[in-house]
């Protein structure tokens, strides 16, 4: 009977230099393949991955602010801005004033906004679909521990705040 602890050999608990080389050259792949589907549709957009994460984090929570977007994001707000006068040129993403506070701007998708975000989803749900099921439910709650572990706390908070919502 194999040991609970040992994955091909490799104790959990230990793990050499050569057995973490590996793990981060299967990240490096990894998201090579995860960013392939939806880059080819950007692509044929004129967009990035910057404005691929925008439109998932505004798709995720509508009305999102943009200084909300900025602090989940990580990037300069020269950046972020760059990237949002595009989609809202380009009729995806609309910014509404603040109710209570006329300085925030909320962000919402549009139909043709929604529209992209599926088909950039999809892709990569079907990917991840494939590879979870590959891998079976232990390895999936494994894997997603370990990529909540390696957040920054500022970046769990984040992300806890996504989980706890529909």
């Amino acid at each position: 009977m194999a040991d609970s602890g040992t994955q091909g050999g490799e104790t959990l608990l230990f793990l050499t230099d050569e057995q973490l080389r590996r793990g981060i050259e299967a990240m490096f792949f990894a998201y090579r393949g995860f960013t392939a589907d939806p880059d080819r549709i950007l692509e044929k957009h004129g967009y990035g991955r910057a404005h691929h994460r925008a439109i998932h984090f505004i798709n995720r929570e509508p009305g999102l602010t943009v200084t909300t977007l900025l602090s989940v994001l990580g990037v300069t707000k020269q950046s972020l801005n760059r990237v949002l006068r595009t989609l809202i040129e380009d009729g995806l993403v609309e910014s509404r004033v603040g109710r209570r506070d006329r300085r925030a701007r909320h962000l919402y998708l549009t139909d043709a906004g929604q529209v992209l975000e599926r088909e950039l989803s999809e892709a990569q749900r079907n990917r991840m679909r494939g590879a979870y099921r590959a891998a079976g439910p232990q390895a999936v709650a494994g894997f997603r521990m370990v990529l909540e572990q390696m957040m920054d706390p500022d970046m769990r908070r984040h992300y806890q705040m996504l989980k706890d919502q529909p």
